[in-house]
């Protein structure tokens, strides 16, 4: 057998407290570092703060609320048409107990968060555009704890691989694996700080879009690859040609191409005009 990193850690912060599971903690931590991060750049452009304590209450329960939505739609339907209760952090089989939030979609997050930014959009009637370039640095911060909390929670895992980096995930199996979720975290925080980058550089300022538009080309390109070193999350997946999360990626990619696009065509145009 190859020299291996052998991974056993419990789901739960604490044995003796099932609701604190370090998966929920990686959610509050990348929601915090999301945060701090779309406040420095409030700060840095002179925008009230105020502003973005209302924006982040609606974008956090919208990417919540999609995620959720998402897993229950893309991965496992027929599974919670029949035990609806499950839908919720909880489940009556064999007996009451809390589960968390066993299942989130990061492609349901994506549109849940969009849906719930153009609402905020609606009321404050604040530039979409601009909060979504900004919220996209953030959000792709969040992107790579989450996928730490899968590590740690020995999902989402790899295909086997003699790599001398290979994780073996003892609550699954004694197979080396891909730590694929190591992988994408580790990508998420490199992808964020490029984007704060480019928007320190001022070079992209006039271009409404193209920092959303270059984190979902990059996330889910990034996505749609890593795919193919992952193990299928549900049965219904081996007999696809591509899984559901390259699936999914695919309209996130042209999205992404489609609104950089845009951007650069407008601002061309804005000014050519001017």
């Amino acid at each position: 057998m190859i020299a291996a990193i052998v991974w056993d850690i419990d789901p739960r912060v604490f044995p003796a407290v099932d609701y604190l599971r370090w998966y929920g903690l990686c959610w509050a931590l990348g929601l915090l570092l999301g945060y701090r991060i779309v406040q420095s750049i409030y700060h840095r452009e002179e925008v009230p703060v105020s502003e973005l304590e209302k924006l982040a209450t609606y974008v956090m329960i919208g990417a919540i609320v999609g995620a959720r939505l998402g897993h229950i739609l893309f991965y496992d339907p027929v599974y919670y048409y029949h035990h609806p209760i499950e839908i919720l952090p909880i489940s009556w089989e064999p007996s009451f107990r809390f589960t968390g939030l066993a299942g989130l979609a990061s492609h349901g997050g994506i549109l849940g968060a969009l849906l719930a930014l153009y609402l905020y959009h609606r009321k404050s009637k604040t530039d979409y555009w601009w909060m979504l370039d900004r919220l996209t640095i953030g959000g792709v911060a969040l992107g790579g704890f989450i996928r730490l909390g899968n590590l740690l929670n020995s999902e989402i895992i790899g295909i086997p691989t003699q790599v001398p980096w290979a994780f073996v995930f003892l609550r699954v199996d004694q197979t080396p694996r891909h730590p694929t979720q190591l992988y994408e975290a580790i990508f998420y925080f490199a992808t964020s700080w490029v984007l704060y980058w480019v928007w320190r550089s001022n070079r992209f300022a006039g271009y409404h879009g193209f920092l959303f538009g270059l984190g979902m080309l990059s996330i889910f390109f990034q996505r749609f690859l890593i795919e193919y070193l992952k193990e299928n999350q549900v049965e219904f997946e081996a007999n696809l040609f591509l899984n559901m999360g390259q699936i999914l990626s695919i309209p996130l990619i042209l999205l992404g191409v489609a609104t950089m696009g845009w951007s650069l065509r407008s601002s061309r145009a804005s000014n050519g005009s001017a």
